[in-house]
């Protein structure tokens, strides 16, 4: 893989850049810049660079259909703020856009095309889309891990027709992660929460044989729960994954790989009570486990004592009320107090986890936090990306 901040003679050429700054947009505003801000190292690289930025992203799921609320207007104003750059946002038709038209105004160093996805194309991962967009550009920079699991045409074919490099942040991407996959430093520690835990056995049964521990923990731990007999009341849980759950335990026994789950519990009647600590053999037909409980806290604060790697995805309860936050707010404690003293390296991934560090004003506490969601866990789940690969 080549990457971008090894060229030298960038002066003057046009970049075609790959970014994901698909951001939460309310009536216009957008509500988390978490995007926005991890793009802004490439960004500046390219300006002292004196190189001419062509932008291409997305925002939201607008089927090849033009959707003015779905315009990437918005980040170009708050992209503006924060570069002091003037940008220009391009709306004109892909295909009637001249490469020579483009800086013709030397004002501008930053043009974004409108939102890609506007393009059927794109999601067809279309031949003839990707050599028009080539045509615009001298070079070709992907730094949009997050859309790399992705086989759209500006993430994977358009590298067959322009020279592509891996941008800062798909680099830093990829360096994290392959300190919990292949450059791993023992005891590693997975913490694993969410919802449904089909979704993530793919991740858990790969991370299993390079794991010494994996920790399962929110609506995915009531499966586990069932499983070993113990009643959940009206908890959230799956159905038919027994087999699922069987799988892990006799692979993580092949594996000498431990797996934890609570020991304790914290229920309410509904999401908004208030928060009961309760043990296992204790929950009642009308209880909801919202949180874990006090031991189990202190079990996987202990863990995360003896580790030297953690990989952090998904809640441990329902944080969105602050009487079950208690579990997130203390795992989240506890690593950065090991971070603090240089004894763990830590990632963080997956939308609700990037919600749990926010609230705490704890992103900058870890080692690496990813905004990657489907991309952050297929490349966990050792699978292929199209983006990764078309660079290669």
């Amino acid at each position: 893989m080549k990457y971008i901040k090894d060229q030298e003679n960038l002066e003057g050429k046009i970049v075609l850049l790959r970014l994901d700054l698909n951001v939460p947009l309310k009536n216009g505003v957008i509500t988390d810049e978490t995007r926005i801000n991890k793009i802004l190292p490439i960004i500046n690289f390219l300006i002292k660079k004196k190189s001419k930025i062509l932008i291409i992203s997305h925002i939201g799921r607008p089927k090849g259909r033009i959707n003015n609320d779905l315009s990437l207007k918005p980040i170009c104003k708050n992209l503006e703020s924060k570069t002091d750059q003037k940008i220009k946002l391009v709306k004109e038709n892909i295909y009637k856009i001249k490469k020579d038209d483009l800086f013709k105004n030397s004002k501008y160093k930053i043009i974004f095309l409108e939102n890609i996805r506007f393009y059927e194309e794109e999601e067809n991962n279309d031949t003839n889309f990707s050599k028009n967009l080539a045509k615009l550009a001298d070079i070709f920079v992907n730094d949009a891990f997050s859309c790399s699991h992705r086989a759209h045409a500006t993430v994977s074919k358009i590298t067959e027709f322009l020279p592509s490099f891996a941008g800062l942040q798909l680099e830093t991407e990829i360096s994290a992660l392959k300190k919990v996959t292949t450059e791993i430093k023992k005891p590693v520690t997975c913490i694993i929460g969410g919802a449904k835990i089909s979704t993530k056995i793919g991740l858990i049964k790969n991370l299993i044989p390079k794991f010494d521990n994996i920790v399962i923990v929110g609506a995915m731990a009531n499966n586990i729960l069932n499983y070993k007999g113990n009643p959940i009341g009206k908890s959230l849980k799956e159905d038919n994954c027994e087999s699922i759950i069987n799988e892990i335990f006799e692979t993580a026994k092949k594996n000498l790989c431990s797996i934890n789950y609570p020991e304790d519990v914290v229920v309410g009647k509904n999401m908004d009570d208030k928060a009961i600590i309760k043990e296992l053999s204790e929950v009642s037909n009308d209880d909801l486990i919202l949180d874990i409980g006090p031991k189990t806290i202190k079990k996987i604060r202990d863990i995360i004592e003896r580790s030297e790697t953690i990989l952090w995805n998904g809640p441990a309860g329902y944080f969105e009320n602050p009487n079950f936050a208690n579990g997130c707010y203390e795992i989240t404690k506890k690593i950065i107090e090991k971070n603090e003293k240089n004894q763990i390296y830590s990632i963080a991934g997956g939308g609700d986890t990037i919600a749990i560090l926010n609230q705490m004003n704890a992103v900058g506490n870890f080692n690496f936090v990813s905004t990657a969601g489907g991309a952050f866990l297929e490349y966990l789940e050792g699978k292929d990306l199209p983006g990764i690969k078309a660079l290669n």
